[in-house]
């Protein structure tokens, strides 16, 4: 590609993400459609640095919860972006900062005063920095793989199920310490090589479906496993929320290694 291509290429967007310079002005023009999604975005970013401050006061509850609050605003801005048709590459840019801040720099400091801090330097900080580093390769490759995008599936664990896998975990913990010392530390450790692996892996991971009669018809196992899975977090809370995400996450593995030797025997 000359120097006058890479000028005039321009990112290609899913058809939902439309560039905003396209469409004609609206009644009040100094307000973009993208105003209203990119609040949520926003609000998302705000969840994730609360939930940092509340790491660093030991509030590990509060922070845990925090970082569900995020992964709920990251959800509701999409949606909101599609209702309203307000979608743009800037709010696509502000999402993905917003996501490494909610889902990869609050879960890693998250992790890093609960337990990997007791590991000292400088084995806690690398350990626990591994999920934002995760989270940020994870999200660059997205954001430049957009071309051709496909929203029922993802490559590479998603960094909001990344960090609510290790807000389950605390604040399971938390309420029931089966893990103390050193087997806490070691616990948290896997975890976050682990959870680091998977979002930078191959691994494909079905997006989230949405509740509807289609859904229900189109996937019917699929959609009935995900009704169990609230109801047996609404009685349980965060351990079958952890257990639950534990699941979605080994489906994956296996599907993807099923998959693999399929075309190996090709």
């Amino acid at each position: 590609m000359g120097k006058d291509d890479r000028k005039t290429a321009r990112k290609q967007y899913p058809p939902v993400l439309q560039d905003e310079t396209e469409r004609p002005q609206g009644r009040f023009p100094f307000v973009s459609r993208s105003f209203v999604p990119s609040a949520f975005t926003v609000m998302n970013m705000v969840s994730g640095y609360v939930s940092i401050i509340m790491s660093g006061e030991k509030s590990f509850i509060i922070a845990g919860w925090l970082i569900f609050v995020a992964a709920f605003f990251d959800t509701i801005d999409g949606f909101v972006a599609r209702l309203t048709n307000g979608s743009s590459e800037f709010g696509v840019e502000l999402d993905s900062l917003s996501d490494l801040v909610s889902f990869g720099a609050a879960p890693a400091y998250l992790v890093y005063k609960f337990g990997l801090e007791h590991l000292g330097m400088p084995w806690g900080l690398l350990l626990s920095s591994l999920l934002m580093v995760g989270s940020g390769l994870r999200l660059a490759r997205f954001n430049i793989s957009l071309i051709g995008y496909n929203k029922e599936s993802f490559s590479g664990l998603p960094t909001p199920a990344q960090a609510m896998t290790v807000a389950s975990f605390v604040l399971w913990m938390t309420a029931e310490p089966l893990l103390t010392g050193i087997e806490l530390q070691r616990g948290l450790a896997l975890l976050s090589v682990v959870l680091a692996v998977l979002m930078v892996s191959k691994v494909n991971y079905d997006a989230l479906p949405k509740p509807t009669r289609d859904s229900f018809r189109q996937h019917p196992v699929q959609m009935s496993a995900y009704a169990i899975a609230i109801v047996c977090v609404l009685f349980f809370q965060a351990k079958a929320f952890f257990v639950s995400m534990l699941l979605y996450i080994l489906l994956g593995i296996i599907r993807s290694l099923t998959l693999t030797v399929r075309q190996w025997q090709v």
